[in-house]
């Protein structure tokens, strides 16, 4: 019988591709991640890693297994799921990542509605960036996320998680005037941290365009951004939850480029009792974002 936790730690090899990663991912260390594979190699009977110095890499057999696992952990969480449903109580620890701009508009008034109506149920908030959710919800590090593409960035995240539309936002071209993006080809510009989403959004819109962005400033909060723009430092693309109070110098020109938002969780946990209210009181704070 293969064993559950060492399939867990070859499927996470999957994704994120180094023994090093996942022991950081997983608290292990790396030589027991080694030593956890190389237990599961025994147990399947046939080579489930390439080794290349350094590098490992899977083997189709062992691509072929991560796809059972995905099956496997999936049945165990909507077994989970359906023996909490027995209890008459909400309770227990809901985990809950989120991006910053969905904190105020989104996340507060679901907190309240949760803290309101499950009184028992303990919320803890994790702020991340939206590229790194899906890492964390299969880790099991959160229960339920929000998560982004944009219309020039889309993101697959993977068979692990099932995810549901939350919301769609206009992005808007940020500068001193109304104008176009082909009308900043040699204009500074002002992009999130290499490796965001806002940053290859940024990047990926303008070539877009026809040109690529000269990107002088990297800055994540979008009130810095539009501060930014404010003092002449460039132009930026900010979407509609981060624009809501401009400074009054900064015009907000509409683009075609969108970015959605989706609630994700593990596969599974869709009818969980703590997960299912997090979902609700999720789309109620959305409807009514800007009542």
């Amino acid at each position: 019988m293969l064993d559950i936790r060492k399939l867990r730690l070859l499927r996470e090899l999957a994704h994120r591709e180094t023994i090093a990663a996942v022991a950081d991912a997983l608290s292990y260390t790396p030589s027991a991640v080694s030593q956890q594979l190389t237990a599961l190699e025994r147990e399947a009977g046939v080579p489930l890693l390439e080794r290349t110095g350094r590098r490992v890499t899977l083997t189709p057999a062992a691509h072929g297994l991560v796809g059972h696992t995905e099956s496997i952990l999936a049945i165990l969480e909507q077994a989970t799921a359906e023996l909490v449903q027995g209890r008459t109580t909400l309770a227990g620890t809901l985990r809950i990542g989120t991006f910053p701009t969905a904190i105020r508009t989104i996340l507060a008034p679901a907190l309240v509605i949760l803290s309101t109506e499950h009184p028992a149920l303990e919320l803890t908030v994790t702020e991340l960036d939206p590229a790194l959710a899906p890492d964390a919800l299969r880790a099991e590090t959160l229960d339920i996320a929000l998560i982004q593409e944009y219309d020039y960035v889309p993101v697959d995240p993977g068979a692990a998680l099932d995810t549901e539309p939350l919301l769609e936002e206009t992005i808007y071209l940020a500068a001193l005037s109304d104008s176009s993006l082909a009308g900043h080809r040699q204009t500074s510009w002002i992009a999130g941290t290499p490796g965001t989403l806002c940053h290859t959004m940024t990047v990926r819109a303008c070539q877009a365009a026809g040109f690529t962005p000269r990107i002088r400033h990297h800055a994540d909060d979008f009130d810095a951004v539009l501060e930014l723009v404010a003092a002449g430092a460039g132009v930026a693309l900010v979407p509609e939850l981060g624009a809501r109070t401009p400074p009054p110098t900064v015009t907000l020109t509409p683009l075609d480029a969108r970015r959605r938002t989706r609630i994700a969780y593990r596969r599974g946990m869709a009818a969980h009792p703590a997960v299912r209210a997090a979902r609700t009181a999720l789309r109620r704070a959305a409807a009514h974002r800007d009542h």
